[in-house]
Formats: structure tokens, sequence, C-alpha cells
């Protein structure tokens, strides 16, 4: 199991809980963390093992952003982490779900801000809780900026386009009562209970047959800009084979019989 100074990684069950772990600066994104996030996101993809991903941050934050200085390597102990960086320049990019989808469904657990880079990490996130003072904004023009992490593209994608190009060109921030209104988050708690709440649906997507689950996310992402047609051709063509697997198989035999079934990915 990974992890750097700035990201910890443990397993709850079949959950990997990635924790963006820099409170002192609510968690801004720094390059370890962004090394963190790459590697747990491998390790995601790579353990059958792992079921689902939630992710949360530390000390009543989520993420305000990037830190420029921190990626840049100001203050960082180690050459390590800029090796990283130079080896796959587009690492970052991909720790940011901007250029990579974990094959595994990821919940967002969100407390206090979750802003800039955070607002724009949240949109490769699939399902979304948030306690109830969470604060969601994308404030880069603001300071004559551009968020170049993916939301002038996901975020029309994800919520009506009104109230997209409102977040995008007010740079204002909103409320977890207003995100949810507004559909980027989908649940709302008390401050304090969203990574409870976002464990409880892990478990809940855990329970289920894990090939029908990852088959299920890839179709609804491969077919989102597709024709009806095209679409229903494609879904037809991911699902139907997860139909032939033993999962499947242990489904009916569990349903048959009343009771749980046991998955083995097969």
């Amino acid at each position: 199991m990974g992890g750097t100074e700035h990201l910890t990684v443990q397993r709850e069950g079949a959950t990997l809980v990635l924790t963006l772990n820099r409170p002192q600066a609510k968690n801004a994104l720094s390059l370890p963390m962004l090394v963190g996030l790459y590697d747990g996101w491998t390790e995601a993809d790579e353990d059958d093992a792992i079921r689902s991903i939630v992710l949360t941050g530390a000390g009543g934050a989520f993420c305000a952003g990037m830190d420029l200085k921190a990626l840049a390597g100001d203050g960082m102990a180690g050459q390590h982490y800029r090796d990283r960086l130079k080896a796959d320049p587009d690492l970052h990019w991909k720790a940011m779900l901007r250029h990579h989808r974990p094959r595994k469904p990821v919940i967002a657990a969100v407390e206090g801000y979750c802003v800039a880079g955070g607002t724009e990490i949240l949109q490769g996130t699939d399902i979304r809780v948030a306690g109830a003072s969470a604060t969601f904004g994308l404030f880069e023009v603001r300071r004559g900026l551009f968020p170049i992490g993916g939301s002038t593209v996901r975020l029309q994608r994800q919520i009506p386009r009104t109230h997209a190009l409102e977040m995008l060109l007010t740079g204002r921030p909103y409320s977890a009562e207003e995100a949810g209104a507004i559909g980027l988050i989908g649940h709302v708690v008390p401050d304090g209970a969203a990574l409870a709440k976002a464990l409880e649906i892990a478990e809940q997507i855990n329970a289920c047959g894990p090939l029908a689950v990852e088959a299920v996310k890839a179709s609804v992402y491969e077919t989102a800009e597709m024709t009806e047609t095209d679409g229903l051709a494609a879904e037809l063509a991911r699902g139907w084979p997860v139909f032939d697997t033993a999962d499947a198989k242990e489904g009916a035999r569990a349903f048959a019989e009343k009771r749980r079934p046991v998955y083995r990915r097969a």
C-alpha cells in the first residue's frame, strides 16, 4: 500500500480510501500529493480485491486547489517526486483524473473547501457526498487564470450549461446546498458525516458483482457522447459478455437460494 507525506492510503474492506493530507494548507495540491493520488488510482486499477475508491481530505477540508510553489518542488525533501514527474510529464493530469479514469467507482467525500483544483478533481469522480458547510467553486477567472483541469469541458456535461457558465465565469463560491440543487453533488449530509456516507455507498457497490459494476461504469462514460443508436450498440458489446461470467451465475443462484452472493470476479 502506497501513500506519501501528503496522501494517505488505507483499506476499509474492499474500499481503498485516499486522503488528501495537507490540512495546514487546506489540502492544496502538491507534488507529493499528486504522486500519491496517481499511485492510488494505479493500485486500485491493478488490485481486483479493491472494488471501490473513496477520495476525501484531512482536517475538515477537501482541496483548496493547486499550490504552485509546492508543485514546483520548493521546500520538498528528496528528488524522488521531481524525478517521477520528469519521467511522466502527464502524471499530474492523471492524478487529477483529467487524463485517467479508474476502472473502479470513485466516491468523493467532501468537507470544507473544495474549490479551484478541488472542484476540478471532483468532476473526475463518479458519486459525490458533501458536508453541509462545504464550499465549491472555480475561482480561476477571479485571478486571471484558466481552469485547465477540465472544467470548461466536463462541467457543462455534468450540470445544466447555464449553471456551468455561471460557475466558470463568476468565480463565486457555492454552498453545498446550492451545489446539490444544480446537480454537482448527490448527497448533502451533516458536517463531519461525508466520509461515513461515502463508505456506506461504497459498501453497497462492493456487495454487487464487480465485473458488472466495472462494465456499467465503462458503458456510461463510453456512450455519453454517442448517438442513441451507437450508444445502444456499444452497450450491448460491453454488457452482453457479463451474462456469461461466473459472477452472473452466482448472482442468479444467490437470488434463487435467497442468500447474499459471493462474487469472485470470473
